[in-house]
């Protein structure tokens, strides 16, 4: 299970954001090793910027893995759109750690793969 970490800057964080972000990010857990699940720890940090006219919501992601620390930054003017952004690249990310990471499958996918080579 995930450790997660919500903090607001510069703004409050409703019961209903956090639980939005609860659901969304607290879900990335599935795409790590299951070796690296108990030491995942995340930390959300949710900005309201307002300059002059604009006014823009920060969605930032912090997640520090066994052998690496991910970031992920985005900015729109909807903070739910920010997360769902976010998710998304922490996603894709993820992924591409799993692949690099699980050291045990991918050493027998590639030993079956040289044993089927050399037979045929």
């Amino acid at each position: 299970m995930m450790k997660l970490e919500i903090q607001g800057v510069h703004m409050d964080v409703d019961a209903k954001l956090q639980a939005y972000v609860t659901k969304k990010i607290g879900k990335l857990d599935r795409y790590v090793p299951k070796s690296s699940r108990e030491s995942l720890h995340a930390q959300v940090f949710l900005k309201e910027e307002k300059k002059s006219s604009k006014k823009s919501n920060i969605c930032e992601v912090v997640m520090k893995l066994p052998q690496e620390t991910l970031t992920t930054k985005e900015a729109t003017v909807n903070m739910y759109a920010a997360v769902d952004i976010v998710e998304t690249k922490l996603k894709n990310r993820l992924k591409k750690y799993k692949e690099t990471h699980n050291h045990k499958r991918l050493h027998q996918r590639v030993l079956s793969r040289l044993k089927r080579r050399s037979t045929v």
